[in-house]
């Protein structure tokens, strides 16, 4: 279990990390997710050993590591461009941690390790452990292979079996697959999630990209401006967010934020027809709903003018402007007809799927949205 209490680094007048905390367990895949410049690489670097903390204590299994260099975590980096030696076979690069580690500067000498003893046996022993490695990798027919002669995955599972060669604490993944292209992006997450499963070693995964986070990861930490914002699985990180932020930030599309005055439990236009489950202060409330969860039906609650259509094949999205100024996105499936522009469109949505913030601090509001009573519902209006 990796432990950091009160991170923060500053570089400078510059704050890069406030007074983080965060728990990973042991064997996780967890990522940290944000927008570039959040933050979430220097925390990396932080639990690598390659920074050191302005404040705060990192502790791996209860100890505390802060002084101790990255060779002394035993920490495995897997970098983007997998750092194989080209001029080595796949086992001579798995081989090299531990030839370093095990051997002295005579026995590694290329002469000298066939004519020394010692040399000869460690070499044995170390080529037994990379054929351990390469069989759990699936990658024993890889073995007397170049770097060139390697698919994308296959190097990435050579890089794999370096590192894992020397039963590291935790793999540490900086964006490894930011550069690549949408389709070959997509197969590399699961020879990641793959490896994570094979290994059972602590994964801990950088990204920008919501949708690896929200693929990979037994966990998730949004980071934003240094602090954490969020930390929980994928599932109940899109269902409840803790924050405005945090609900524009996960998901594919657009999240509808229509502030709308409240007395108590009522709720002004257009939400005339639902009603909060229970009673809350202020006079606004920020009501967050995701275009995905809008429906064209005949008897919605919310009507609007049709702004903008964008035919995007399997999906559509239209904008409309409701009777009370306030502007929605929806996604229509490919079932849906395509409407157009001009015309009055009718959505649908489940009252308890919004979420609901304060419009001041943008922190999730622990309430729901309900149906009102029938009989409370004043008569609906187009536009």
């Amino acid at each position: 279990m990796i432990e950091l209490r009160n991170i923060s680094r500053r570089f400078g007048d510059t704050s890069a990390l406030s007074d983080v905390s965060l728990t990973i367990e042991g064997a996780s895949f967890t990522s940290l997710l944000g927008p570039s410049g959040c933050g979430k690489s220097t925390l990396l670097r932080i639990i690598a050993g390659l920074d050191h903390p302005t404040s705060g204590s990192i502790l791996f299994s209860g100890r505390d590591v802060r002084d101790l260099s990255a060779a002394e975590r035993n920490i495995a980096m897997v970098f983007q461009s997998y750092a194989l030696y080209p001029h080595m076979t796949v086992r001579g690069n798995i081989a090299l941690p531990l030839a370093m580690r095990s051997m002295n500067r005579l026995e590694r000498f290329p002469v000298l390790s066939e004519l020394l003893p010692s040399a000869r046996r460690k070499a044995v022993e170390n080529n037994l452990a990379v054929e351990r490695i390469a069989a759990l990798l699936k990658i024993e027919e890889l073995l007397d292979r170049k770097p060139s002669q390697l698919s994308g995955g296959q190097k990435q599972r050579a890089a794999v079996g370096r590192a894992l060669v020397r039963e590291p604490t935790a793999f540490l993944l900086d964006e490894p697959l930011s550069n690549l292209d949408a389709k070959l992006r997509h197969a590399m997450r699961a020879e990641i999630v793959d490896l994570h499963r094979t290994t059972g070693r602590t994964f801990i995964y950088v990204t920008h990209d919501q949708a690896e986070a929200m693929s990979m990861s037994d966990q998730v930490v949004v980071i934003m401006d240094g602090k954490v914002q969020q930390v929980d699985a994928p599932r109940d990180l899109y269902e409840r967010p803790a924050s405005r932020s945090v609900a524009a930030f996960v998901g594919d599309h657009p999240v509808n934020f229509l502030d709308v005055a409240v007395d108590r439990r009522q709720l002004a236009p257009p939400f005339e027809d639902v009603t909060l489950d229970t009673a809350i202060p202020g006079r606004t409330v920020t009501v967050g709903i995701r275009s995905e969860r809008l429906h064209p039906a005949a008897d919605g609650a919310l009507a609007g003018r049709i702004e903008r259509v964008d035919y995007l094949g399997s999906s559509t999205m239209v904008s409309l402007r409701l009777p009370s100024g306030h502007r929605l996105s929806a996604v229509l499936s490919e079932q849906d007809a395509v409407p157009v522009e001009g015309e009055i469109l009718r959505l649908s949505f489940a009252p308890q799927r919004a979420d609901l913030f304060d419009p001041d601090s943008g922190q999730r509001i622990d309430a729901r949205l309900v149906p009102a009573r029938a009989s409370s519902r004043p008569a609906r209006r187009d536009q």
